[in-house]
C-alpha cells in the first residue's frame, strides 16, 4: 500500500477549536502531490491527524458560497 501524503498549501481559516483542542478548519491542501482543493476538516492540535472530511474545487466552493448566501 502506498503511503498517504498531504501538504497544507494555505490556512484559510478557522471556524471551531473543540474543548480537546482540534480545530476545525477550511485550508487549501495537497493530497498525494494533486493540485490543491479548498478542504474543509477537523485537524489535531499537533495536525498530524485529521478527521474525515470535505474537499471542493474552486468552482464547488463558489457555488456551495452562492446556496449559503441566502441563510446569512
Amino acid at each position: 500500500m502506498s503511503d498517504f501524503k498531504y501538504e497544507i498549501l494555505e490556512s484559510i481559516g478557522v471556524i471551531s477549536t473543540s474543548s480537546g483542542g482540534w480545530t476545525r478548519e477550511l485550508n487549501l491542501v495537497s493530497f498525494n502531490d494533486r493540485e490543491g482543493k479548498y478542504d474543509l476538516r477537523d485537524w489535531a492540535p499537533d495536525r498530524n491527524s485529521m478527521s474525515k472530511g470535505f474537499s471542493f474545487t474552486r468552482e464547488e466552493l463558489t457555488l456551495l458560497k452562492e446556496l449559503l448566501a441566502p441563510l446569512t
